[in-house]
């Protein structure tokens, strides 16, 4: 039995026409509209000469015409072929090549790749009115193509994963009963929209008669919150990273902001067991869900984190399979194992009625990975009594330490839960004695100045056998990642031979520089006069134009004097309509000020400013830049105050440092990777 998500939606543009489909911003479509929009686009296309069976290429945007659109083309019986959105030209047309498209729509600079007869513009295609003559929408066979789904896999080569629409309804299917989606949901959908993940999200909640919210990306907590609170969200899908960006963002919002949804969906990965217990905490009435899934299958292993995250064992569970999904551990001759476990592990194979047709034209691939009606992954797995399936790793990851097989997301996880280690990930490198045949090595991003490779080899030895600890630590200040937040091995792997060839840049300048962070609130612990007396001359030793050397340093400790400070300015910030985000309990304040007639003022302050924060970070202080006083600090109220410092009438207080003993580690934040140009 199955069914379309084109006829579903024209079923509920009859039943609920005004009921929101799709929003992005101000831009959205009901039901009814969403119907229209189908049937116009199918309708225009087919005057254009696409006909059935035939591939189109179209522009994954987050934004209702990439629906319209998607099912327009569905609507003809043509084949749905998504392209990311920020794919290169060259990369698109090397996809329209392989796939034998005959169209694609898109609004990006294509004339040099792709012939100009066979472009055409997805916003003027969205905004056509419908032809008068409109085909019959034809029921497709069960078996036919429905999409092509490019996905770069572990090989870097694309292929394309054929599903039918048989598979594709059974995707959806699985994902409302494996989440528990009903008609009320208003899920808010900031994945890309060529990603298998994000596209049986989407499936699911317009099968399901719900509304989803759009969004570009995670880059903008606070966009999150925006939509949240305009569309009135109930759930979000999201990624691990993702999670961790948004917590990073937020920061002491997070709990209030992320509780209103009535449940998360995380997949393209699993959460650590750290996410985990944390997020079951901060989060308690959210029901938080971990998919695994793949283009290969849509979601097929689903766990409801809030059941198993006090459990040993299980709250490191992949998840269970549905009722229609069977699943089986493999063997080396590919034959099923009546018992598993993670001394003895084998490759997962599924089955159901989701699973894909084969790859386009990649028969003997095809052939390896589909097995008499079962898709052999990877994905090295044990399964206990009660169902669950546990990862330990793809393949080609699982680490052979002298014949003992390593799992690097076991390691990934125990390390993980170091108090001072942020992220992290394990590879298997070759054992430079050449006894072991593989060693593991540990790539971590560290929270703070306190992690040492002392401290967290006495940390693992504790929780894993010898065999299993890392024998090299190399430090990032994060991990790389692709295009859906997944760690990228890979590139870990590129990393480490470059290292072992003479290049590892990290030294602890950069390990300072890389892992500061801004620190608000503080213990109430003063800072020996020995460690300011060093901060000080960090920062008096930094550069200066002309080497004037204009500047002051007024380090205030007393806290009547730091109370009445933030009070005042406080009070006139709020009066002059100047952001001033604050601070909590700082043991030290140091104002560091410049002559008004030195040109080069507030650049000199600035670098001594920089040193004074990274001398503090590394002396395990935190500190934070607070600048309203190069705004406000010829205020009379103010003024008076630091008159009564000594501080100079023509001096203006370029930064205002609050130092201190860190309440709580500092949160990194996401850092623009598109303002970097090499010019050559």
């Amino acid at each position: 039995m199955f069914d379309t998500l084109i006829r579903r939606i024209f079923g509920l543009a009859a039943s609920q026409p005004d009921k929101t489909a799709v929003a992005f911003k101000k831009d959205s479509l009901s039901y009814r509209m969403l119907a229209d929009k189908i049937r116009a686009v199918g309708a225009n296309l087919a005057a254009m000469g696409v006909k059935r069976g035939d591939r189109v290429l179209f522009t994954a945007l987050s934004k209702p015409e990439m629906v319209a659109a998607y099912l327009g083309i569905q609507y003809i019986g043509a084949v749905a072929v998504f392209i990311d959105k920020n794919s290169s030209p060259e990369s698109s047309a090397a996809i329209f090549e392989d796939a034998q498209a005959v169209l694609f729509l898109t609004d990006k600079p294509m004339k040099d790749c792709i012939e100009p007869g066979k472009l055409s513009s997805l916003k003027q295609l969205y905004a056509a009115d419908a032809p008068e003559t409109i085909p019959e929408y034809v029921m497709p066979e069960e078996n036919d193509m429905a999409e092509l789904l490019f996905t770069t896999g572990t090989t870097g080569k694309p292929k394309g994963v054929i599903l039918s629409y048989k598979a594709v309804y059974h995707i959806l299917s699985n994902t409302i009963e494996g989440i528990g989606i009903t008609q009320q949901e208003r899920l808010l959908l900031p994945l890309p929209l060529n990603h298998s993940f994000a596209l049986r999200v989407l499936r699911a909640l317009l099968y399901a008669g719900a509304t989803v919210v759009l969004q570009n990306g995670f880059a903008f907590a606070k966009e999150v919150e925006l939509n949240q609170t305009a569309f009135d969200c109930t759930a979000i899908a999201a990624v691990p990273a993702s999670m961790e960006l948004l917590r990073g963002q937020m920061q002491d919002e997070f709990v209030r902001i992320m509780s209103k949804f009535r449940y998360i969906e995380v997949g393209a990965g699993s959460l650590t067991i750290e996410q985990r217990k944390r997020l079951t905490k901060q989060l308690p009435d959210t029901k938080i869900i971990n998919t695994w899934g793949s283009s290969e299958s849509g979601g097929a292993l689903f766990v409801h984190v809030n059941e198993v995250a006090a459990h040993e064992k299980q709250v490191g569970a992949l998840g269970k399979p549905l009722p229609g999904i069977t699943v089986h551990v493999l063997d080396e001759n590919k034959n099923p194992m009546e018992q598993s476990s993670a001394e003895h592990p084998g490759r997962m194979a599924l089955k159901g009625d989701m699973i894909m047709s084969g790859y386009w034209h990649r028969d003997e691939l095809t052939a390896e990975t589909l097995k008499d009606g079962w898709l052999v992954t990877s994905d090295m797995v044990y399964t206990d009594a009660d169902g669950y399936v546990y990862m330990l790793g793809r393949a080609d990851d699982i680490i052979n330490v002298g014949g003992e097989k390593v799992s690097p997301i076991e390691v990934e996880n125990i390390a993980g839960e170091y108090e001072f280690i942020r992220e992290c990930a394990c590879i298997g490198a070759e054992d430079p004695n050449g006894v072991l045949g593989q060693v593991p090595v540990l790539f971590v991003a560290t929270k703070n100045a306190g992690f040492t490779e002392a401290g967290i080899q006495t940390f693992l030895a504790a929780r894993m056998e010898r065999y299993k600890l890392p024998q090299h630590y190399v430090l990032l200040p994060e991990l790389p990642r692709n295009r859906m937040g997944k760690t990228d091995r890979r590139e870990l792997r590129r990393l480490w031979e470059n290292q072992n060839q003479g290049q590892n840049l990290m030294n602890p300048v950069m390990q300072a520089i890389l892992t500061r962070r801004s620190i608000r609130k503080f213990l109430e612990k003063p800072v020996p006069r020995e460690l300011l007396d060093m901060l000080i001359q960090a920062a008096y030793h930094a550069p200066s134009g002309h080497n004037m050397q204009t500047w002051r340093f007024s380090v205030l400790q007393n806290p009547e004097k730091i109370a009445l400070l933030k009070e005042t300015i406080s009070k006139v910030a709020k009066e002059k309509k100047v952001h001033f985000y604050g601070f909590e309990q700082p043991p030290c304040l140091i104002l560091i000020s410049n002559d008004t007639r030195n040109p080069d003022g507030c650049q000199d302050a600035s670098c001594a400013a920089q040193n004074l924060f990274l001398a503090a970070h590394s002396y395990g202080l935190g500190a934070v830049w607070l600048n309203p006083l190069m705004t406000l600090c010829d205020e009379p109220e103010i003024r008076a105050l630091l008159d009564s410092y000594s501080i100079p009438a023509n001096h203006r207080v370029w930064c205002m440092a609050a130092v201190g003993y860190p309440a709580a580690p500092g949160v990194a934040l996401a850092k623009k990777k598109d303002v970097v140009f090499y010019v050559d």
